[in-house]
């Protein structure tokens, strides 16, 4: 019997981590989220910036081809949307908001056919800069 115990008792002593060994795993955890989570951010600040881009050109597509159709120029974003040039406003991926986008409008006439002024542009309402040092209300 006092075999068998001492079997057993080692066996318990032997069979769990030791703190060491917790505490290396723990650090190599550490490293791995150190590289990990800043190539992971900068991965979704890209894919914003390209839906940015796109649906730039998407809205400015719009509206060009809003102004040439209806020879005057869309007074509101809405308006793309009522004649049928977008589906919906979309979302500024920046701001998260379909209501933070910024217009430009100009008195200027694009065509001698238009008759009114009205938006000619469209961007980011987000202040930040991107990753190549622009402000996104200038794209």
């Amino acid at each position: 019997m006092a075999i068998r115990t001492n079997k057993s008792a080692r066996r318990l002593r032997e069979s769990g981590f030791t703190l060491i060994e917790l505490m290396i795993v723990m650090l190599i955890i550490g490293v791995l989220m150190a590289i990990a989570v800043p190539k992971y951010a900068s991965s979704i600040k890209s894919a914003h910036e390209a839906v940015l881009k796109e649906d730039l050109h998407v809205m400015r597509q719009a509206i060009d081809s809003y102004t040439m159709d209806k020879q005057k120029a869309p007074q509101s974003l809405q308006d793309l949307v009522e004649a049928g040039y977008l589906k919906k406003i979309p979302v500024d991926p920046m701001t998260n908001s379909s209501e933070s986008w910024v217009t430009d409008t100009s008195d200027s006439l694009h065509s001698i056919d238009q008759t009114e002024p009205g938006i000619d542009d469209v961007h980011s309402g987000d202040q930040e800069n991107s990753t190549d040092g622009q402000p996104y209300s200038s794209w």
